[in-house]
């Protein structure tokens, strides 16, 4: 594999994307299954991509991404890891392998379980493995003692069946992936409109007379969000980008789909303006707007002239504008451009264009949301869009870019810590059987109980959290502290290897594969970034016979530990119809599920806040009179400069998922130690291109986090602030520094010292 940093002239998409496709469909070692997989993606009758949460356009002949193919062929692979991989490897010499190296061996194959006396995992049958979590759980002092993990591949079914087990034995505690994530999203829109969900359809981008993308990098995390940039950019709208990385996928596309875009040296140009603010500088930057949107509004009422505000809109549809106004006059500009990293200029720009447009979208991801004042910024977008009422009309509104492709719906169908009472007293009335009312644990709080010796059983449903939360060594020394942890698997990866006094790893059907219980085949269903409820079918035959479904694998669980309380378990397992009657009669919004899914594209849920039905304590949108943070970090530690890492994806990697060691857009091949630094700050530091350097964050609970081996790499990144890939960063992120109110790790705002390593510089 050879070492190199390249950079990297063409557009997003194109032959790159083309071409890597191509490798990793061949790679799977089941090409022919695979092509035959990618025309099912994302289509009516076939199964949901097992990425991103975009929407589905209908109508398209290809509906999935270069990124989407790497995550089908990833899960629809010929290898297999057997007990006999386990019978050669040490669970103690695979945590020295390299998460790439764990996740390419492929699909476990049967239940394992850890025997400690070996230290080797073992085959067990599915009777036991279900008996022995029955016994640890029945066991506990208290139902608090166990913690419910999700990933956001579950489906709506597995997710509802899971709440619904985790409620019956009496816990809240349902730790999410979404803590990690879009917390904040949720906090500050449930807050300002009563909903904690976007308010936009993709129908919507197609109405746009201005889209304001802040803190994603599509390109590689969602790209067939690009589809729709681009199609709206050519259209003529304007496409103003916030983001601290120069990203080229927010620069130029080009359509592996269009023959004249591949053909030709023609592309798109996506972004209209593209601004890198410091980060966390973003609230800031939309505070800047506002103050002159303010401004010009009232030069405009001066001279008789309509002003830019909807006051009708605000007037019937919100309060608290008087001291959101007070506020933004009380921030200077200077404070304002140096937190920002903008000038006052590149504000106006950006201003022009919002006051210039009709119709405006503004949309966001975890550039915004891993941050201490993430909700507080997004609140601020909030007032930014009800300023000029920009919810509830067409080609407007507000729209967070969720991560993975069902991490909506489990929130929806009761993944959540701190449910509210409507929601339990219709489990309990539907069930008939009590419901907790303690709130529970959230990931970081999870981690801190087992730390404590307060949880001792975790059940991750997906996800891989050993190598997704922060504080990678404590979260480590957590899942070891715990009596029992069981880890819901398609493949190997870093939580099995950082496991409990005991542990099982239980293999699960895939998304692309056929699932077929007692009443026959089966679907399962996802809920998209725009509320977009629809089927998914697998078409795949399963790699081996000893795997289940999620939902089978949770009856499983469930019936050996509570027995036929509140429902016979297993029945529901024997046909996913019976699940979605349960989530009919609980959920709202998901009247007559069975029947509405037989619709073309499934069904919209609605947003109640687009009707201009707002659920919040004043029964109307709030403005959130907040000041900026009076400093995000610090300049210096003991006379040490300190710098401002983010943690990020590569380009071959979905979360924690490697698909393999290139970054292709950000220049980077067969690597992944790197750190991305401006050029002034590695002249400042006395570095050079390509040398080693250790990286050591500023906390004060007095634990060193130091990580080492990065090389460093120019970049157009703002002076201060540098970028590096997760999960080799995550020990970084300090597990209780976390987001106001959100609770979120703040893994894109972590105050690190850079020093020269001593080791031979590496070109």
């Amino acid at each position: 594999m050879t070492k190199k940093i390249s950079n990297y002239k063409a557009a997003a998409g194109g032959w790159g994307a083309l071409a890597s496709t191509t490798r990793f469909v061949l790679g799977s070692q089941k090409p022919a299954a695979n092509i035959r997989n990618l025309l099912r993606a994302n289509k009516v009758k076939g199964f949901d991509c097992p990425g991103c949460a975009w929407g589905d356009e209908q109508g398209k002949h290809f509906s999935f991404c270069e990124n989407g193919a790497k995550a089908i062929s990833w899960e629809a692979t010929a290898r297999r890891v057997t007990p006999a991989f386990f019978k050669q490897h040490a669970v103690s010499r695979l945590r020295r392998q390299s998460d790439y190296f764990l996740e390419y061996q492929g699909r476990i194959e049967q239940p394992m379980y850890l025997n400690r006396d070996t230290d080797h995992y073992e085959p067990i049958s599915w009777d036991d493995a279900f008996a022995l979590i029955g016994r640890h759980l029945n066991r506990l002092d208290h139902a608090d003692q166990l913690e419910l993990y999700t990933s956001g591949r579950a489906s709506n079914e597995a997710a509802y069946l899971y709440q619904l087990f985790g409620r019956a034995f009496g816990t809240n505690n349902f730790p999410d992936c979404s803590n990690l994530c879009h917390e904040a999203s949720g906090v500050a829109l449930t807050r300002a409109i009563g909903v904690g969900k976007g308010t936009v359809t993709l129908q919507d981008f197609d109405q746009a007379d201005a889209i304001f993308v802040f803190g994603q990098n599509p390109g590689t995390n969602h790209p067939r969000m690009l589809h729709s940039l681009r199609n709206a950019a050519r259209r003529g709208t304007a496409i103003v980008t916030f983001n601290n990385l120069k990203e080229r996928g927010l620069e130029r596309f080009a359509d592996p789909q269009s023959p004249v875009e591949m053909l030709t040296p023609k592309d798109s140009r996506i972004s209209s303006h593209y601004f890198c603010p410091r980060l966390g500088g973003d609230m800031a930057a939309v505070r800047g707007m506002v103050k002159l949107l303010l401004k010009w509004d009232a030069e405009a009422l001066a001279k008789g002239e309509p002003g830019l505000l909807d006051r009708q809109f605000i007037a019937e549809h919100t309060q608290g504008l008087d001291d959101y106004m007070a506020q933004v006059a009380a921030t200077p500009w200077q404070h304002i451009e140096q937190q920002s990293g903008l000038s006052r200029a590149q504000i106006q720009q950006a201003a022009e264009v919002y006051a210039g447009a009709e119709r405006v979208i503004c949309t966001w991801a975890m550039g915004i949301t891993q941050h201490k004042h993430s909700v507080a910024t997004i609140r601020e977008l909030v007032n930014l869009q009800l300023l000029r009422g920009q919810i509830g009309r067409p080609g407007a509104g507000l729209c967070p870019v969720r991560g993975h492709s069902n991490v909506q719906g489990n929130r929806t169908l009761g993944i959540n810590e701190q449910p509210d009472e409507a929601f339990l007293e219709r489990l309990e009335h539907h069930f008939d059987l009590p419901m907790p009312r303690r709130p529970g644990h959230n990931a970081v709080a999870a981690i801190q109980a087992m730390l404590d010796g307060h949880a001792r059983v975790f059940i991750a449903l997906g996800g891989n959290i050993a190598a997704a939360a922060p504080d990678t060594h404590a979260t480590a020394e957590a899942l070891a502290n715990c009596d029992l942890t069981v880890q819901i698997s398609t493949k190997l990866n870093r939580s099995h290897l950082m496991a409990g006094k005991e542990a099982l790893i239980l293999p699960c059907l895939g998304r692309t594969e056929a699932d077929v219980q007692a009443s026959g085949p089966q679907f399962i269903t996802v809920e998209d970034s725009f509320s977009m409820v629809h089927a998914s079918q697998g078409v795949g035959t399963p790699n081996s016979p000893h795997q289940r479904s999620e939902t089978a694998i949770i009856a499983g669980m469930a019936q050996a530990t509570l027995g036929s309380k509140p429902v016979h378990w297993p029945a529901l397992a024997d046909d996913y119809d019976h699940i979605r009657d349960h989530i009919a009669a609980t959920i709202p919004g998901f009247e007559r599920f069975n029947e509405r899914l037989q619709q073309p594209g499934g069904f919209y849920l609605g947003n109640s806040a687009a009707e201009y039905h707002w659920h919040t304590a004043t029964g109307k949108a709030n403005f959130a009179a907040e000041p900026l943070p009076e400093a995000l970090l610090p300049a210096e530690a003991n006379g040490e400069a300190v710098s401002t890492l983010q943690t990020l994806r590569s380009h071959d990697q979905y979360n924690t998922t490697i698909y393999g060691m290139d970054d292709r857009y950000r220049g980077v091949y067969g690597q992944r130690m790197v750190v991305f630094m401006h050029p002034d700050e590695i002249h400042r530091r006395g570095l050079n291109k390509g040398d080693v350097v250790e990286m050591i964050s500023i906390w004060h609970d007095g634990v060193e986090r130091r990580v080492g081996g990065f090389k460093v790499v120019p970049y157009d990144i703002p002076d201060g602030n540098v970028a590096a890939y997760y999960p080799e960063t995550n020990p970084l992120v300090p597990l209780h520094s976390t987001g106001d109110d959100s609770h979120t790790p703040t893994s894109k705002s972590v105050a690190v010292l850079i020093r020269r390593q001593q080791a031979e510089r590496i070109l």
